[in-house]
């Protein structure tokens, strides 16, 4: 993968390269460095989160595996038909993604899963390569408000103009935009995310793509 777009010996936050070394002290077998975007490198549609979480991709190394918000994201993408199976175990489980890459807009995990605004700036290059790559008529997927901002960020579009919202779909430049919820334990404990909206949001994907 081009340095551009990913670099695993990437240390430009301080303060996450601290963060890393003290919890790679804690749990040595943890791959607790930059994670990299996980699946298909010509696809149409990128799924963008946050960050790595302490004991999922931090653990694992791809994005959502390890913990509860994959759950519900493997699931779904196995029943669109994006991943070759409805669960994400680990690297070596033979999980293939279909025309779909997941990618985060900060690579390494930050304290309290919360990165400044300087560390997911600063990470946000690596986003801006990424999105570059993206064939004409792609779809975007953004995970939560911060990651909707960091998409807007990395295409230098102005936030005001477009509000995040569940849902949400922004037809871009040879682009579109879609919002949702983040599939986290929170979210979907409380029910703010439900998987019946979830399915709606990828219903959505699924039209963008064929239209």
């Amino acid at each position: 993968m081009s340095i551009d777009v990913f670099d695993r010996s990437c240390r430009r936050c301080p303060r996450l390269a601290a963060f890393l070394d003290q919890v790679k002290t804690e749990h040595p077998n943890y791959h607790c460095a930059p994670v990299p975007p996980f699946g298909d490198p010509g696809a149409r549609f990128l799924l963008v989160g946050l960050a790595p979480g302490m004991h999922g991709a931090n653990a694992s190394g791809r994005p959502f595996t390890g913990d509860h918000a994959g759950i519900l994201l493997y699931q779904t993408l196995y029943r669109f038909g994006f991943a070759s199976r409805p669960e994400s175990v680990g690297l070596e489980d033979g999980l293939r993604l279909i025309d779909c890459r997941i990618t985060n807009a900060v690579k390494c995990l930050p304290p309290a899963n919360k990165p400044t605004g300087p560390e997911t700036r600063t990470c946000n290059s690596f986003l801006t390569n990424e999105l570059r790559g993206l064939p004409k008529g792609a779809v975007i997927l953004a995970l939560g408000g911060l990651a909707h901002g960091a998409v807007l960020r990395a295409l230098d579009l102005r936030a005001a103009e477009y509000r995040f919202a569940h849902g949400a779909e922004f037809p871009l430049e040879n682009l579109t935009l879609i919002d949702s919820y983040h599939c986290s334990r929170y979210n979907t404990n409380t029910r703010r995310l439900t998987p019946e909206m979830f399915v709606t949001v990828f219903q959505q994907v699924r039209r963008c793509l064929s239209g």
